[in-house]
């Protein structure tokens, strides 16, 4: 009984090294694949560290999102999705070379439609309450795109970080003295980030690299196989001498450039003839209207499928008050907007209203303006701040008290103060065109805010000052 005991744990043990032998050269259940032609070869450092940044900072922003649960869980589970799917990018380009541009758009599509996912799922979660939630990740999700970046990719993921911030900063400011699970989401996110760039820093520094050997990346060689299945077959072997391929095309396009060159005077008979009164030379007011436009026999103009911009969406305009946010969206040409029915918890957000005028009566606690263009805003008192973003044209009269105005990413934006609030403190970043305007005997003196800084080493430290020609 013994000896028959002892033969079945030796075939069990048998039967284990058969299947890890069998798992090697035939299949991987790991994502994104780690099988190349049907012969299993090892991660290279660039996917092994890609993992390690999955394990560790990617996972610990999903247990903090799941945390906090609704919307900011789902919007996480998206961008996990985008970091799985840039993980087989990485594993693709370590064991395949460059394929040509118009192949590598194709490649990168995948990618792109996960970003476009994630930012639109903010756009149609706008009366979230986890909103700066979604905005944080929403703006600087396109770090993504390091991946077609050259020769800095570390830099754009640290611009993109910095996007982020912004929205960051609210969501500490609401949940830092009351709720630490949104000051670690915070943490955990900003993190994410930052460890991307140590990645890119140490494995792909001026651009992705791609393997030197290997068949050209295609989009047969991006299909991942299952996590919960086995592998799919291994794709049909590249074409015999299909590395002489670019040489022979080359080859072919020069001799049919010589071609040409042979014909001598011949080589004329294909120009067309250009008339009088199509000569700029001749008609000075051609030149004004970009000359004569004319379509090439040569060329094709045919719009690519991708080519067109989709119509703008429409949306109908939006004046409500939600929970204790006022939302004014979506307005275009309203020039008698009034808030009257004010508290001083109430929140006033203000999204893409274009030639418009908003009144806001009575003390509220602070006011939106994102990504509006000709907007008049006029106001009481805001205990707050006000907060201008992504935004064009702007005036701001002030007729009570407000102690900080903050303009961001803005060109254009004039701020009226009243003798109230004279010492208010206005914060601009990435602006052009902000002036002030000063009470001043019955009427208004303009200030501009510099936009031109010098700065110098004074031996300790760095000093920086408004230029004179910036005002």
């Amino acid at each position: 009984m013994a000896e028959i005991e002892s033969l079945v744990e030796r075939l069990e043990m048998a039967v284990v090294r058969l299947e890890a032998v069998s798992s090697k050269f035939h299949g991987s259940a790991l994502p994104g694949g780690d099988i190349v032609n049907g012969v299993d070869g090892d991660l290279a450092p660039c996917v092994e560290a890609y993992d390690a940044l999955l394990s560790v900072a990617v996972a610990e922003y999903l247990k903090n999102s799941k945390a906090i649960g609704e919307d900011v869980e789902k919007h996480a589970e998206m961008v996990n999705a985008a970091f799985q799917a840039q993980r087989g990018f990485v594993k693709l380009a370590s064991t395949h070379q460059q394929p040509p541009e118009a192949d590598l758009a194709t490649l990168l599509r995948p990618i792109s439609v996960k970003i476009q996912e994630i930012q639109n799922f903010r756009e149609k979660n706008r009366g979230s309450k986890m909103f700066n939630h979604l905005s944080a990740v929403s703006e600087s999700i396109p770090a993504l795109g390091w991946i077609a970046v050259a020769p800095k990719p570390g830099p754009y993921v640290k611009e993109m970080n910095d996007a982020a911030t912004f929205y960051t900063n609210r969501v500490l400011k609401d949940y830092k003295d009351n709720d630490n699970r949104h000051v670690d989401w915070v943490r955990s996110y900003l993190q994410l980030w930052t460890e991307l760039q140590a990645y890119i820093k140490e494995h792909h520094t001026t651009g992705l690299v791609w393997s030197k050997s290997g068949p050209f990346a295609s989009e047969v060689s991006l299909v991942a196989p299952s996590a919960h299945g086995p592998c799919p077959p291994p794709p049909p072997p590249p074409p015999i001498f299909e590395a002489d391929t670019p040489k022979n095309n080359s080859s072919t396009m020069h001799s049919a450039l010589f071609a040409e060159l042979n014909q001598g005077e011949a080589i004329t008979r294909g120009l067309r003839h250009v008339l009088d009164g199509q000569k700029t030379h001749k008609n000075p007011e051609l030149r004004s209207q970009g000359g004569v436009a004319r379509q090439s026999p040569t060329k094709s103009h045919t719009p690519s499928p991708t080519s067109p911009k989709a119509p703008p969406q429409s949306h109908s305009p939006v004046l409500e008050l939600e929970g204790k946010k006022w939302r004014v969206e979506y307005q275009d040409h309203a020039n008698s907007l009034v808030i009257s029915e004010t508290e001083l918890k109430h929140v006033v957000y203000t999204f893409k209203c274009s030639n418009s005028t908003l009144q806001i009566k009575g003390k509220i606690n602070s006011i939106i303006v994102d990504n509006c263009k000709k907007l008049g805003l006029v106001f009481d008192n805001v205990v707050g701040i006000v907060e201008v973003i992504n935004s064009r044209d702007i005036q701001i009269q002030v007729l009570g008290k407000v102690p900080t105005i903050s303009v961001n990413k803005t060109e254009g934006c004039h701020i009226y103060l009243s003798e109230e609030s004279l010492d208010c403190e206005i914060v601009s970043a990435k602006t052009s065109e902000v002036n002030i305007l000063v009470p001043q005997d019955g009427d208004y003196k303009e200030f501009p805010v510099p936009e031109q800084y010098k700065t110098v080493w004074d031996g300790s430290k760095l000093v920086t000052e408004p230029t004179e020609m910036a005002g």
